[in-house]
């Protein structure tokens, strides 16, 4: 595990450091090219994400349907099952995560990354839309009558030569979905399960995986079904608590967001960052769990939003625009205020420190103030006095815990009796003065992930009683089952490109037993993997998405001309009143 542990390291060093150097400082590609297709999309297309987004709900809403359309799935479906895949555990632990390693400011970053997003998104399912695979049989199989994604837009839209790339992408897309959108999920469930009740956390991925599967056997067709229930369900339980968190903590709401701003451009870091370049740890990670929580530009989304049924391309691009503002600009901040808010953030709570595990790390803090956590070897023993380890200065490698350096250590969990003695890493033990072994010790730790989040719910909910953090407990659960029964949906539209319908169940079925693994993973693993991942999948799509601007700004211009929706209203009427009146014609 450890060899593995040093790759994914790497892969993902490699995506997101590599970049151009600037004061001395690296700006990473992948930021470039995200927030750069961004604002070159934002003004090509006359900053649609703000001047259409009320067309965007309407559409939403169903009011302009047309059942006789092609497609599998109603706009709200569709707009559901993405949400399910976007709204979820990035919500919750990534949050959480963001401002665990670059402090308040990173919020900021979520947002500029969500504005800009929502053109992007636009673009790339209003070209998913147009390019999409329509099977005309009349008898499709469950899997869907429709295939559609960057992909599709690809090699159809730039043409055969592009081949290679659109083959990339489905690759790239379908191993990504195993993870981010998968083990990503399980782990996370499964973490908080063991932090909350003890689960072993290969008990929780069982039942996990077995509800998925039930799921994602049954096609789009049921998958839309489920979403279009299960996230706006989830959505509203877990929106109505952060509410009432802020409404008792209303006084730290307006301080919170001064806090965010001010960080954002002269930031300490978070708990785990900090020293030199801390303005781009905390850019960098506002940008990365602001990719992971809304998806802009990663080209996921649009397979799920390919399917919907309408005739025109625009006006399920308008509905997709709504994701990353719904996603991250309402849920994110939401979530990012609670943890703000109540005071969590930044604190350091008893911990029980193990030696070994997915949890504990070793770190090494340098003379200008950064901190290394890569490529450094154990110390043979380290010696603590007093719960205090001895000579801790410049350089010295020391025990971490969710990848914090433990500052004391105590033998009781209450963390009322110091340990002195010795902690000897390659035993996984501490030994005390006379001879006893502890395999475990206790010390002041930071929370992260949904655990912080939780932390956050409990206390801002306090006054009602210590049931808080069971909002963030439910929507866990359901956010990460409903975002994986999402993303199966956009791996088997790859295998479907790659190798036809006959590896779409195949694939289903490595899909669920990737679910059981990524719950059984140590934490850092599955998140470090997901965003290299994540990063590599984005590249050819945002390539794809600037050489076909001006596909997207001539369907643009003649959508809002034509305004085709007012047709749609007066047929959507008529199939509303044949329904209520019993019968069955609408036209």
């Amino acid at each position: 595990m450890e060899s593995f542990q040093v790759f994914v390291n790497w892969l993902e060093s490699t995506v997101w450091s590599s970049g151009i150097g600037v004061g001395g400082e690296t700006i990473p590609f992948v930021v470039i090219l995200l927030l750069g297709t961004g604002v070159y999309l934002t003004l090509r297309l006359g900053f649609i994400q703000i001047r259409h987004l009320g067309h965007g709900f309407a559409v939403a809403t169903g009011r302009y349907d047309d059942p006789d359309e092609p497609g599998d799935v109603s706009h709200f479906q569709a707009l559901s099952t993405a949400l399910s895949a976007t709204v979820g555990i990035g919500n919750i632990a990534g949050v959480a995560l963001a401002i665990h390693w670059g402090g308040p400011g990173a919020l900021f970053w979520m947002w500029l990354t969500a504005l800009l997003g929502m053109a992007t998104k636009f673009t790339e399912v209003t070209l998913a839309q147009h390019y999409r695979s329509v099977d005309e049989s009349t008898g499709a199989s469950k899997q869907g009558t429709v295939a559609g994604g960057p992909m599709y837009y690809i090699e159809r839209g730039l043409g055969p030569k592009w081949r290679p790339m659109a083959v990339f992408f489905a690759i790239t897309l379908a191993f990504t979905a195993f993870l981010t959108g998968n083990g990503v999920q399980a782990n996370t469930v499964a973490d908080t399960m063991r932090e909350t009740f003890g689960v072993a956390p290969w008990i929780t991925g069982l039942i996990t995986a077995s509800l998925v599967g039930t799921v994602i056997i049954g096609g789009i067709s049921r998958i839309g079904r489920v979403t279009g229930i299960l996230a706006p369900a989830m959505a509203l339980v877990y929106v109505a608590g952060a509410l009432m968190v802020l409404i008792f903590n209303a006084g730290s709401i307006l301080p919170s967001f001064a806090l965010v701003f001010s960080e954002a451009f002269s930031p300490s870091a978070g708990v785990a960052g900090g020293g030199m370049g801390a303005f781009l740890v905390t850019m960098m990670w506002g940008v990365r769990r602001g990719l992971f929580s809304n998806e802009a530009g990663q080209g996921s989304a649009p397979i799920a939003h390919a399917a919907a049924k309408t005739d025109e391309p625009v006006s399920e691009g308008v509905v997709a625009l709504l994701e990353p503002f719904i996603d991250t600009i309402v849920i994110c901040t939401m979530t990012a205020l609670v943890i703000i808010s109540t005071g969590s953030w930044d604190d350091r709570l008893p911990s029980q420190v193990s030696f070994s595990g997915g949890q504990s790390s070793w770190v090494a803090e340098q003379t200008d103030g950064s901190i290394v956590r890569s490529g450094l070897t154990p110390p043979e023993e380290i010696v603590v006095q007093g719960g205090v380890p001895a000579a801790v200065g410049p350089g010295d490698v020391r025990l971490a815990w969710r990848n914090v350096a433990v500052d004391s250590f105590f033998t009781d969990e209450a963390q009322t009796q110091p340990f002195t003695g010795t902690i000897f890493p390659g035993r996984n033990v501490a030994v005390d003065l006379s001879g006893q072994e502890f395999p475990v010790l206790y010390g002041p730790a930071p929370l992260n992930g949904a655990p912080l989040t939780m932390l956050a719910f409990q206390r801002g909910l306090s006054p009602l009683g210590d049931w808080g953090h069971y909002i963030v407990l439910l929507s866990v659960l359901l956010f990460g089952i409903s975002t994986a029964i999402a993303w199966s949906y956009y791996g088997d539209r790859c295998a479907f490109y790659l190798f036809g319908e006959k590896a779409v169940l195949p694939y289903k079925l490595i899909f669920v037993v990737m679910h059981f693994v990524g719950a059984v993973l140590p934490l850092a693993v599955a998140w470090t993997l997901g965003d290299a991942a994540l990063g590599l999948v984005i590249l050819p799509n945002l390539i794809a998405l600037i050489l076909l601007t001006p596909k997207v700004v001539e369907l643009s211009r003649s959508y809002f001309e034509r305004k085709p929706w007012i047709e749609n209203a007066e047929v959507h009427r008529r199939v509303v009143e044949a329904k209520r009146s019993g019968r069955t014609g609408g036209r």
